[in-house]
């Protein structure tokens, strides 16, 4: 069944509350509808956020379910220093409002430079849009030495596994469930494109979004001075090969405090345990 008006307003205000804090789990995005004055239970929140494909970033059980058929590949960048262009490249999903429904973004990006490698929209999250996002990335890129993703049943499909077995030298890795390391180059992109286009124009129709999106990510890679490239933008250090780079650690600490929120460095994120 297709959300009514008030459903999509309860998934609009989750989708803005999950962008600026994508830690959150459905407890606390609960208790924000509540405090926005909305009736709501843990359980309907649970329901809604399934919709949009969110779930919190902090560590804790089935962040991720991936297809039970599917292989699950190991995770690769434990420690790993990201020192050129085409080094790791990794891709995500995010859910996009619209007036008369909604839409599904995914989008490959390279760790490096932060530069937008590729996009496409979809309104259903079947995997052919991540497959055909990919195949434009090789195909006007090369091929990455290392190919990140979660363990979404989008990017374990047989299509989506198969495109990138076309090329031998891409090594798979998948984030472990409950990580909270792992995507935050894409969980900036969705923030920046979110807050600085689609919450600000309101898109009224699919058409008039894929021509406002076409104009964005041109902004962002091409214009868009980006502060941990050192105000330089993506396409810029990527064609260059210098001014970029990434490191995650992969270090969970001990805190005593249990409602530690995660810390965020500087191209780097430490988890809470």
């Amino acid at each position: 069944m297709f959300p009514d008006a008030g459903e999509l307003q309860l998934l609009e205000l989750i989708d803005k509350e999950y962008t600026q804090h994508p830690f959150y789990g459905s407890r606390k995005i609960m208790h924000y509808l509540r405090k926005e004055g909305y009736k709501i239970n843990r359980k309907r929140v649970q329901r809604l956020m399934r919709m949009l494909g969110l779930a919190g970033m902090a560590p804790g059980p089935n962040t991720s379910k991936p297809h039970p058929e599917h292989k699950i590949y190991p995770y690769l960048l434990r420690g790993v220093n990201v020192i050129r262009p085409n080094q790791v490249w990794s891709t995500d999903i995010t859910y996009i409002r619209l007036p008369k429904g909604f839409m599904y973004l995914v989008a490959v990006i390279d760790w490096y430079s932060r530069k937008v490698l590729s996009r496409r929209l979809s309104n259903s999250m079947e995997s052919t849009f991540c497959v055909d996002c990919l195949q434009e990335a090789l195909r006007k890129y090369g091929t990455p030495e290392i190919f990140n993703t979660d363990q979404g049943a989008q990017f374990t499909s047989t299509a989506f596994i198969g495109a990138l077995a076309e090329h031998p030298s891409i090594r798979i890795s998948m984030d472990g469930r409950g990580r909270a390391l792992d995507n935050i180059f894409v969980e900036r992109l969705w923030r920046s494109v979110k807050h600085e286009d689609i919450y600000l124009k309101g898109y009224s129709s699919a058409a008039e979004f894929q021509c406002g999106l076409k104009e964005y990510f041109v902004f962002f890679s091409y214009e868009r001075p980006h502060q941990s490239l050192g105000y330089s933008t993506p396409d810029k250090v990527y064609r260059a090969a210098t001014g970029g780079g990434a490191r995650i650690v992969d270090k969970y600490k001990k805190l005593n405090k249990p409602t530690e929120e995660l810390k965020v460095k500087e191209g780097q994120r430490l988890s809470a345990a």
